[in-house]
């Protein structure tokens, strides 16, 4: 592990005082409280080491090769990072309006460091893209079972009234959606359409051409066969207009895809012929292989459901051309009897704070088979024992009974029985824990809508893994500074007076 090299913190303007303003006040306090947590449980200061490492790593390099300007201007960089993102994901603002934000918020310049008495230098829509992908994912579940630990351990020293409670969990499943359009099966065809002519529109653009219309045009016939196929439906039969209007997309599809197997091999070819780095043309490559090797199934599979009028299987189906590990999840439940995306498992504590997590970029495995790995990492990671467990009756099974019995782990599952349900019911403990779990949908929801966004703006399944890890760490400063705090003498004088 790297030295951290000491690095002053710029002397900062004094925050304005700012009255008559109660939700400002308290974001104030909110970002004051969260300020002392990070410095408190060191966090700050194993997330700064944690990404020199990484750098380090990334370099091929060791402490010897990097001078101590160098080191230091990333340590900077590292601490701003930490606050920049706990920022965007506790306001769920994009880079862009973020930047702006900084730019004209005294409040979040002293929180992110960017202030000083001489001026304010405000990391661009770019840096905080990047500053989003400082640290691994696998590098974040550590930070924030430090904080956790820290806050069970060492309660006051982070100035709070009790120490934290993590001896009981609670557990469910939830979806989080993907940033795609809804599949329908005909507009996988526009999508790959689209982006094929966009990226031969850029190709041509840097003179390298060969004979065909212009890009616009397919594009535009496409859209019109889109329209067709959507006033179909009102016809008298319209499963007859459907299938005419497919085949002939299918037959332009066709076109589109042979011009972009005649430019991707040009491009490939010729590119020194180009403005553009090496670099800069395999990304336009890729763009065209990720849809050439994706549209041959697409345009099967568009025939298959409204042509031969077959079922095609959930792990068999495109989604989306451009997320691959995007799942059809079955939650049956009103308003969403299925979604697309990528299944969340969540594991709550009693003060609301989120233990375990885990998203799955396959399909998810069955709910039963879910809580023992999701045990065993909270007593891993936290470094205690589980004393009890609630869920719904989605995790029920004899063989979860018979392991939390050989745990001594208190079994609060719902059972799948109604009669057990009611025999259950009859304890004061059991239901205790059923009446508290019905709260983790709460905390799902508070979960997903405010920190996470709905859908999901990550694109990727590794960044949207990444981005829920900076979910959890955002929520669990936020419920912290929330929880009652040490009084100190000053505020229990002005109390008794």
């Amino acid at each position: 592990m790297s030295n951290l090299i000491p690095f002053p913190q710029p002397l900062q303007p004094r925050l304005p005082t700012i009255e008559g303003n109660v939700d400002y006040r308290e974001f104030e306090r909110q970002l004051q409280r969260i300020d002392s947590l990070l410095l408190a449980s060191s966090v700050e200061t194993q997330f700064i080491t944690a990404s020199v490492d990484h750098w380090l790593a990334k370099r091929h390099t060791d402490d010897s090769d990097i001078t101590p300007r160098q080191q230091i201007k990333f340590q900077e960089h590292s601490r701003r990072a930490l606050r920049c993102n706990i920022v965007r994901t506790l306001l769920q603002l994009g880079y862009r309006k973020l930047a702006v934000r900084l730019a004209d918020s005294p409040l979040l310049q002293w929180f992110c460091g960017l202030s000083q008495m001489d001026k304010v230098t405000v990391p661009s829509k770019s840096t905080l893209q990047r500053y989003e992908t400082w640290l691994p994912q696998e590098q974040m579940r550590p930070l924030i079972q430090q904080l956790l630990c820290q806050g069970r351990d060492q309660a006051p020293g982070l100035q709070l009234a009790e120490p934290l409670d993590l001896e009981t969990a609670f557990l469910d499943c939830t979806c989080v959606k993907a940033d795609i359009h809804f599949p329908v099966d005909w507009v996988l065809l526009r999508d790959a359409t689209r982006t094929l002519m966009q990226a031969l529109h850029l190709i041509r653009q840097q003179g390298l051409k060969h004979r065909m219309a212009q890009p616009a045009s397919f594009i535009t016939r496409m859209n019109q066969l889109c329209i067709k196929m959507t006033h179909s439906a009102r016809q008298a039969d319209s499963k007859k207009q459907r299938k005419r209007v497919l085949r002939e997309m299918k037959r332009l599809t066709q076109v589109v895809r042979g011009h972009a197997q005649r430019y991707r091999a040009l491009l490939d070819q010729q590119w020194e012929k180009t403005d553009w780095t090496r670099p800069q043309a395999k990304q336009v490559l890729r763009r065209l292989d990720n849809v050439l090797s994706q549209l041959p199934a697409a345009l099967h599979q568009a025939h298959e459901r409204i042509i031969g009028e077959r079922l095609v299987k959930n792990q068999d189906k495109i989604l989306s051309l451009y997320e691959p590990d995007v799942q059809v999840v079955v939650r049956h439940k009103a308003g969403a009897d299925v979604e697309f995306g990528n299944s969340l498992l969540l594991a709550e504590s009693v003060q609301g704070l989120i233990l375990d997590w885990e998203l799955f970029a396959d399909r998810v495995p069955a709910d039963p088979s879910l809580l023992k790995p999701c045990v065993q990492r909270v007593e891993k990671g936290l470094k205690q024992k589980l004393k009890g467990l609630g869920t719904d009756r989605g995790f029920d099974s004899a063989a979860n009974r018979r392991w939390l019995g050989q745990k001594k782990i208190f079994n609060g599952m719902c059972p799948r029985s109604p009669e057990n349900l009611g025999a259950r019911m009859t304890e004061p403990r059991f239901a205790a824990a059923q009446k508290r779990r019905s709260q983790t949908e709460g905390r799902i929801s508070i979960f997903k809508n405010n920190f996470l966004g709905r859908p999901l703006r990550a694109r990727g399944f590794d960044h949207r893994s990444l981005a829920v890890s900076w979910g959890v760490l955002t929520h669990n400063l936020w419920v912290m500074a929330r929880l009652p705090q040490v009084r100190s003498a000053s505020q229990e004088l002005c109390r008794a007076a």
